[in-house]
């Protein structure tokens, strides 16, 4: 297997490092005579004001130390039987089975991909290697049938290497067609943060104006349809927002859960949060990718993918952060207005394996990162 695309950790220095998170305390007692001082610094006026802020700084500080106790509690989750000494960055890296210098780029929709879609190109001119995706189509088919993956394996492959190629579609496995195995990477995001964004997406004007210019023959939707709010579709169990297990919707896509693009194109994909699709999807990623990011965790996914896929990777972090602000606003939905909790646990009930999925990416994603050693410049909660 080609493994020119490793690094070990201990040989190269990343870039990737994350700040350092500082926490203040507030003494447990303020004394009088030391009432002047506050006073002139804050500006506070009166006994009666001091208590307050007191009070309110004694209550971010319990937030504080409730926070750092989430923080243990994940990284014990991340970790659970196994030691930080027992793992082993060689063997949490699939980069070294790839048996050609291509990425491939399967992505899942909003989780970031196309920040990290752009992110892939900038680095492309830094990194020299080339960059390819396919065109927008009118209908986007991301389950194929066996001569469509082999045609698509067959495409990708003939990209003089290294090169990545990008595309919304699901797992596919180029060896079972004789052809090369890929670097295979790809992005995951809270599934019910991601459905919600969906939701909002496939509903904002800018969605419908760029679909015109493409195939300007597509009618509009229903106004109704348009005009209805996420809450308002669960609450009343409008049939797009009921998300039932086995039920199998494919529309434009099955575009409620990510895990199809991860458990491939069988038919035993298509049925809606269930334990096969589940059991198929963690295969896949266990097996073949080299990373798989996780969009709450972006700072800890680019420092793993400089670490693991060097060649395409290198300076990713400094890429980003150079022009982070112009990184976040790609692909920003200005018309998604805000869920309550109590509506996202009601969706979230119906999306055990899809959450159980998520959490697996994660936590692999964590395991990669400590396994590499770096010095202890990361805070968990990066994001």
């Amino acid at each position: 297997a080609n493994t020119r695309s490793f690094t070990h950790p201990q040989r190269r220095k990343s870039s990737g490092a994350m700040p350092n998170v500082y926490f203040w305390a507030i003494p447990d007692v303020f004394t009088m005579s030391g009432l002047e001082d506050f006073d002139h610094v804050f500006g506070i006026r009166g006994e009666e004001e001091f208590d307050r802020v007191y009070q309110r700084t004694q209550l971010e500080e319990q937030e504080n130390r409730r926070n750092i106790a989430r923080r243990r509690r994940r990284i014990r989750y991340y970790l659970r039987d196994a030691s930080i000494e027992s793992l082993d960055a060689r063997e949490l890296n699939n980069t070294r089975k790839a048996e050609i210098d291509v990425i491939f780029f399967n992505r899942v929709p909003k989780v970031g991909s196309q920040t990290f879609m752009e992110l892939l190109r900038r680095l492309s001119m830094r990194n020299n290697f080339g960059f390819h995706r396919d065109h927008i189509q009118r209908v986007e088919t991301i389950r194929l049938a066996p001569s469509d993956q082999m045609n698509l394996a067959t495409h990708v492959t003939s990209y003089a290497p290294p090169a990545v190629y990008v595309k919304h579609v699901c797992f596919t496995n180029f060896t079972q067609f004789g052809l090369p195995e890929p670097i295979y990477v790809n992005l995951v995001r809270d599934p019910v943060e991601r459905v919600i964004s969906w939701y909002y997406y496939v509903r904002a004007p800018w969605y419908y104006v760029e679909r015109k210019q493409a195939f300007p023959d597509i009618p509009l939707p229903d106004p109704h349809w348009l005009k209805k709010d996420f809450e308002t579709c669960v609450l009343r169990g409008d049939r797009e927002c009921r998300y039932l297990e086995g039920e199998t919707h494919e529309g434009i896509g099955d575009h409620r859960r990510q895990s199809l693009f991860f458990c491939g194109h069988s038919d035993a994909c298509t049925p809606f949060n269930t334990i096969g699709a589940l059991q198929r999807a963690k295969k896949a990623v266990e097996r073949h990718y080299a990373v798989v990011g996780v969009l709450e965790d972006f700072n800890t996914t680019l420092t793993v993918l400089e670490n693991y896929v060097p060649l395409f990777f290198e300076g990713a972090s400094e890429v980003y952060w150079d022009e982070v602000d112009r990184f976040t606003r790609i692909n920003r939905n200005l018309f998604k207005p805000p869920v309550s909790e109590e509506v996202k646990d009601i969706v979230r009930q119906n999306f055990t394996r899809e959450v159980e999925f998520y959490q697996f990416c994660r936590q692999r994603l964590h395991r990669q990162y400590l396994a590499l050693r770096l010095p202890k410049k990361y805070d968990e909660n990066d994001n």
